[in-house]
């Protein structure tokens, strides 16, 4: 059975995860992180990716990225196929690294930018890794609060843009607006993950539908 098509179009934006082969860690070291975030600056320069928030787990990672130029499969081959090669000759292994092919999600941004961003800086709260997310040192988070100074390739003026005119005073907000979940508790971060997992899914269920109706209607 043939894959199913990527729909890209300029400007479109995506919640990207992708998994370790076997649910297997793709991240065993800190230089391991740093190499991947390398490559998330490549892209970025290359082939015009823009990323909007990121978070490295352990056997999986999470991005929310805009492709201005409408070239995800290309962008993803240049993250995934240069991480894979790095690790592999690093552990001096071959084959897959990842399983499958990694998971894009088309968003609605003007629905989703606040809650998704949320949903991937609250990843390590969820898996009980850290009690609050500006203790993990491995996604976007702290630069969007500026805990520490944020790279060029991060684009967080867009959905700092929600919170205020002002940085400052949207950095605040904006660690409010996560600090709201991030308080309740483990289990009620992931009550409030899966509602939005829940809610994506259903959208992205609707828009195939529609996108098999237009297809007949071309037919």
């Amino acid at each position: 059975m043939a894959r199913p098509l990527r729909i890209t179009y300029p400007g479109a934006f995506y919640h990207i995860t992708s998994r370790g082969n076997e649910g297997k860690n793709v991240f065993k070291s800190k230089r391991d992180r740093e190499k991947f975030l390398e490559y998330l600056e490549s892209a970025s320069k290359r082939y015009d990716a823009a990323i909007h928030a990121y978070c490295l787990m352990d056997n999986h990672y999470h991005l929310l990225m805009e492709t201005p130029s409408g070239n995800l499969p290309q962008i993803m081959r240049h993250i995934n196929g240069a991480y894979t090669t790095y690790f592999n000759v690093k552990r001096q292994r071959s084959g897959h690294l990842f399983q499958g092919r990694y998971k894009a999600i088309l968003i609605d941004i003007d629905e989703y930018a606040k809650e998704l961003s949320r949903y991937i800086h609250l990843n390590p709260v969820r898996a009980k890794m850290v009690e609050a997310p500006e203790e993990y040192g491995w996604s976007s988070y702290q630069f969007y609060i500026g805990k520490k100074e944020s790279p060029e390739w991060l684009y967080r003026d867009f959905i700092l843009g929600y919170f205020g005119e002002k940085v400052s005073t949207a950095q605040k907000h904006y660690q409010q607006f996560v600090n709201i979940l991030s308080g309740i508790g483990e289990s009620g971060v992931s009550q409030a993950c899966r509602r939005i997992e829940q809610k994506i899914d259903r959208d992205k269920k609707l828009k195939r539908k529609i996108g098999k109706i237009e297809k007949k209607l071309k037919l």
